[in-house]
């Protein structure tokens, strides 16, 4: 929800990139979309041993603001190669839609969960099903309107979908499938 500022030797090599390619656009007219997905990978997290939530449930809690399905990744490369030529040079946010906006920032980096509740109120009883947890503490926050405004994508999956989809698993029917 601010300007990307690298954090490590990675991120900088990843907008010295972008650059390039911006410097390329410019010098010949050749389109480029660029995309920074969220996570999708089906693998366990790099930093898993950092992590006290397990794998299925640190992907669930990262739908709230840096995942999205591979399926999403997917149609958004589909949907940025239909839509270069019209835009010529931009950088998109590919994630699911975060229900946070800046003014949850404080709260989200103090404590989370209080936050996520504002918006969820059923994710603690769903997760105390499975005996899962949110982070204390979420120190980013992917926002992909840019992505859904002026490329026109929007993921198909967000953390309101992952909550009803656990519900469904467990057994238990709401008529509210967003869980809000």
């Amino acid at each position: 929800m601010a300007p990307l500022e690298p954090r490590n030797i990675y991120g900088v090599s990843k907008l010295s990139a972008e650059h390039l390619c911006r410097m390329v656009h410019d010098a010949s007219g050749l389109p480029v979309v660029i995309l920074r997905t969220g996570r999708f990978f089906p693998e366990e997290d790099d930093m898993a041993q950092e992590i006290i939530q397990s794998d299925a449930n640190t992907k669930a809690n990262e739908f709230l603001f840096r995942r999205l399905t591979a399926d999403d990744a997917a149609r958004a490369h589909i949907v940025a190669l239909d839509r270069a030529v019209q835009i010529g040079f931009d950088t998109f946010i590919i994630s699911a839609l975060t229900p946070f906006s800046p003014d949850d920032c404080e709260q989200l980096m103090e404590y989370a969960p209080i936050a996520v509740d504002r918006y969820f109120p059923r994710y603690r009883e769903i997760y105390a099903r499975r005996g899962w947890t949110m982070f204390d503490h979420i120190d980013r926050v992917y926002d992909s309107t840019k992505a859904m405004r002026r490329l026109g994508f929007v993921c198909s999956t967000d953390f309101g979908d992952i909550l009803a989809q656990l519900d469904r698993e467990d057994g238990v029917v709401t008529s509210d499938s967003r869980l809000m």
